[in-house]
């Protein structure tokens, strides 16, 4: 397993059990190693104190486990507007809007794609650049992320970019989720 599916495994649980969603897990650099941890509220919102609380946690639970030999910088921040597409559920959430994708190995002749997210189909994100529709293989997908267009930012203001419902977590509440039978039986 990847370091970063290891530390993602390691601290979504509490992440989630805080009342944050995991978004993405990176590490990287040669001189100065950067281990960045992307995460926010299930309503989307993410504030300074939200990042410096989620950057305790997982400072605690990386001290513990220690996955990571020698020095780096731990950097905890919100997706922001533009964010990245990590899974193939934020194509669902974000279709209709405008996306820069880049794949591992050209797709029908080519590796970058601006445009329109349409959608998906079973395990491809379908995609249409300057009227031409494109069927892209999610597990080929390498980076995307999200253009900051007028519609996006209109679409944020009026709160319509709420990310669907991660399993063990009460959007109404952002309290994680009690499974009231498992909980009887314990009392």
């Amino acid at each position: 397993m990847e370091l970063t599916d290891r530390i993602a495994t390691m601290i979504e649980p509490s992440l989630l059990a805080m009342g944050f969603l995991l978004v993405r897990v990176r590490f990287g650099g040669a001189k100065r190693p950067v281990l960045q941890i992307m995460a926010e509220r299930p309503d989307g919102t993410m504030t300074v104190e939200d990042c410096a609380e989620v950057s305790r946690a997982v400072s605690a639970l990386l001290d513990v486990e220690d996955p990571i030999s020698g020095e780096y910088v731990l950097e905890v921040s919100s997706p922001g507007l533009d964010r990245p597409l990590v899974k193939l559920d934020d194509y669902r959430r974000f279709a209709g809007y405008e996306a820069k994708i880049e794949t591992v190995m050209p797709v029908e002749g080519r590796k970058r794609y601006r445009g329109r997210i349409t959608g998906t189909e079973g395990e491809d994100v379908l995609v249409t650049v300057d009227g031409q529709n494109f069927r892209l293989p999610f597990p080929l997908i390498g980076e995307a992320r999200l253009v900051l267009t007028d519609d996006l930012i209109e679409a944020s203001l009026k709160g319509k970019l709420l990310p669907p419902r991660a399993e063990g977590v009460d959007i109404e509440t952002e309290t994680p989720a009690v499974d009231q039978d498992a909980a009887d039986e314990t009392a």
